[in-house]
């Protein structure tokens, strides 16, 4: 009896440590709330697809993190990161100096230009002078919104909350271009609607102060040990070959960048 009581008593113990461990493994990461293909995309019932959707789980995996998709407001998912609503921002979020301000990032894990699409009734550029007069949707709070402010006042810009709403008004024609990631925008002219109104209009003038360094995970300054292991994770993804596993199934090219 007391070699069963003993046994129990060991079982118990490392159920309570393996449970302890589990607890303390789980992190909360967020993308936005909104249908951004390939990256994310939601189905009838709620369940996100898409490449960094993919991408999550494989870094978790390999960090061995117990991750908890938590899709959050856009224009809210810095300040809930902030406020420990959340513990890591994997949601095409790009590294800039203004950000670095407030957060910390993880090495980068994917880097794309930034384009302008706009309607095939207009020929113009991707220029200061090529959107002179023209209406430029943006999405609010990113990089694209603070680009364009700067380098296409010339511009009506018009902002929005999500970037299916800025191509919804391209294509009924109330607006005249967009601005924002290249590889997302492709998506937006592979479709039906895309194909028919739209073109690329060009890549714009690099500004790494804006635009930033890539696109990282968004952390709260001093989770170091967090940072740690998502770096490793996604060096590690880079040269097991599960990077170019996933991203072969989105993708033509090497999205990692230089």
């Amino acid at each position: 009896m007391t070699k069963i009581f003993k046994t129990l008593m060991l079982v118990m113990f490392a159920l309570t440590l393996c449970a302890g461990l589990a607890s303390a493994e789980t992190v909360r990461v967020a993308f936005a709330a909104e249908p951004y293909p390939p990256f994310t995309s939601p189905d009838a019932s709620g369940n996100w697809s898409g490449w960094e959707v993919e991408m999550i789980h494989a870094v978790c995996e390999e960090a061995k993190l117990d991750c908890v998709i938590t899709p959050t407001a856009w224009d809210g998912i810095i300040p809930a990161l902030l406020s420990k609503k959340i513990d890591m921002i994997m949601g095409s979020m790009s590294i800039t100096e203004a950000r670095l301000k407030s957060i910390d990032f993880s090495d980068k894990y994917y880097n794309t230009p930034t384009v302008v699409v706009g309607t095939k009734r207009i020929k113009f550029d991707a220029t200061p002078e090529g959107l002179k007069g023209k209406v430029l949707g943006v999405q609010t709070a990113t990089i694209h919104q603070a680009y364009a402010t700067k380098y296409f006042s010339s511009a009506e810009i018009k902002e929005y909350q999500t970037q299916d709403e800025i191509n919804q008004d391209l294509i009924s024609g109330r607006i005249d271009a967009t601005q924002a990631d290249s590889l997302a925008l492709e998506t937006f002219l592979e479709s039906k609607e895309g194909k028919a109104c739209c073109e690329m209009k060009g890549t714009v003038a690099d500004d790494p102060a804006i635009l930033g360094s890539g696109v990282g995970i968004g952390l709260r300054k001093g989770d170091d040990a967090l940072k740690a292991k998502l770096n490793a994770a996604i060096a590690a993804l880079r040269a097991n070959g599960k990077y170019d596993e996933i991203s072969k199934n989105y993708f033509k090219f090497d999205i990692y960048g230089q």
